[in-house]
């Protein structure tokens, strides 16, 4: 229809373009430890690319476009301030992971990434995450694309914080509807745990900082804390 107006091409009574409507499909949410895998295979750089997306829930053209005047590694957060499809700037708080894997990068230049682009970047990841799928015999590691970090982050955000309008913002979706899909992609009741035990205040801040829940305390002396696999 756009196309007929361009040209100024009379549009034909007959053709209902209310059929031709995208189909939505349910999004694909890797595993969390087929994401690691990923992150511990790839190259330097691919890696810390993939630990952005994993942290962020951002876009991957909005990491992409990431400059280092947009990251304070002291204070531990970036600012999304090129938002895609029409969603709000954000700040994002890191991991001290994070932190320490974007410091391995060079930091000539104004771009995190530097020269490389996004179809780039995208490509050599295709290229290493086939080659590890084949390498594991893991077929799901071929179902994980850059948007995929994106379902993961957001289902999983939902899952702790059962905070839809939370969600919303860490997104930076204008909209709740676009929010609403990721409050029933898994049944978590279903799924598989790893639990560990925490001693102390220590042991606990770090379960916690690598996305562990607490669960309950077993006894005076220990905490119970559980993640899913």
């Amino acid at each position: 229809m756009k196309f007929c107006k361009l040209l100024k091409i009379p549009i034909p009574e007959h053709v209902n373009f209310a059929k031709f409507k995208q189909i939505a499909k349910i999004p694909y949410v890797p595993f969390e430890k087929d994401i690691e895998i990923l992150i511990h295979a790839c190259s330097r750089k691919i890696a810390v690319f993939l630990q952005s997306l994993k942290e962020s829930g951002a876009r991957c053209g909005e990491i992409y476009k990431l400059k280092w005047k947009d990251i304070d590694l002291d204070r531990k957060y970036f600012n999304i301030n090129e938002p895609e499809k029409g969603s709000l700037p954000r700040q994002i708080k890191i991991s001290n992971k994070l932190a320490a894997m974007l410091k391995t990068l060079p930091t000539q230049g104004e771009k995190v990434w530097g020269t490389a682009t996004l179809h780039q970047i995208r490509s050599n990841f295709n290229n290493q995450r086939n080659r590890t799928a084949f390498k594991l015999c893991n077929p799901r590691l071929k179902e994980i694309h850059f948007h995929s970090f994106r379902h993961f982050f957001a289902t999983m955000e939902y899952h702790k914080s059962k905070d839809i309008l939370r969600v919303k913002a860490k997104l930076g979706h204008k909209s709740i509807n676009s929010t609403m899909i990721y409050t029933h992609l898994i049944d978590f009741e279903v799924e598989e745990y790893t639990s560990r035990i925490a001693k102390n205040i220590e042991e606990a801040q770090k379960l916690v900082d690598v996305g562990f829940e607490f669960v309950c305390d077993y006894s005076e002396e220990g905490k119970l804390f559980r993640k899913r696999k």
